[in-house]
């Protein structure tokens, strides 16, 4: 744990946006047990496995942009005939 003093550096922001705690905790330490600070790394851990399968299968939401643009595509054309 570092003393940065009264500053604060952007990666004390970025981190405090994620977690508002954590910059709290790196200062002071772990929180002992309970049901709050379990259930805090229970909701991380699901945040942070949403974020790899969106990193995982990003593709996929390119790909129903795409067709959802084909879509709009064809119904124009057909409308303007």
């Amino acid at each position: 744990m570092s003393s940065s003093g009264p500053w604060v550096s952007p990666r004390d922001l970025a981190e405090y946006a994620y977690c508002p705690r954590a910059l709290y905790y790196r200062r002071r330490g772990p929180a002992p047990p309970s049901r709050s600070s379990e259930a805090g790394e229970a909701f991380h851990e699901r945040t942070l496995t949403a974020e790899r399968r969106r990193d995982e299968h990003g593709w996929a939401a390119w790909l129903a942009v795409l067709v959802g643009l084909l879509l709009v595509l064809a119904a124009a054309v057909v409308i303007l005939r």
